[in-house]
């Protein structure tokens, strides 16, 4: 199983975290299922940027994003070029480290 990095975040993940999923999870499942509760305002649907999430090693392993990601992702808080959404980002078998953004476009935040 691949692990995942997480660099610290003030809010969900203050001291970072390495985190193991099964290829074929995605990245917004894998940080849920271990209480690492990132937004995903629209329930992973694709449509909104709330799980929006920088991947800093292990880009390359991803499947290349879709149109409606992308168009998605242009509106997301600090994009960079190695930005996914992490409902869209599913695992393969090679390590990835990731960062959280501090901030979303959500101005209040869901209960989930």
């Amino acid at each position: 199983m691949p692990i995942i990095k997480i660099l610290p975040h003030a809010e969900y993940c203050p001291t970072g975290a390495e985190i193991s999923a099964p290829a074929g999870t995605s990245i917004c499942e894998a940080l849920l299922e271990h209480h690492i509760n990132i937004e995903h305002a629209c329930e992973m649907s694709c449509a909104c940027t709330t799980c929006h999430v920088i991947v800093h090693a292990g880009f390359a392993s991803l499947a290349q994003s879709e149109e409606e990601e992308d168009d998605l992702l242009d509106r997301a808080w600090g994009l960079q070029p190695h930005s996914r959404l992490g409902c869209q980002a599913i695992l393969t078998q090679t390590n990835l480290v990731i960062e959280i953004p501090k901030y979303t476009i959500n101005h209040a935040k869901e209960n989930h």
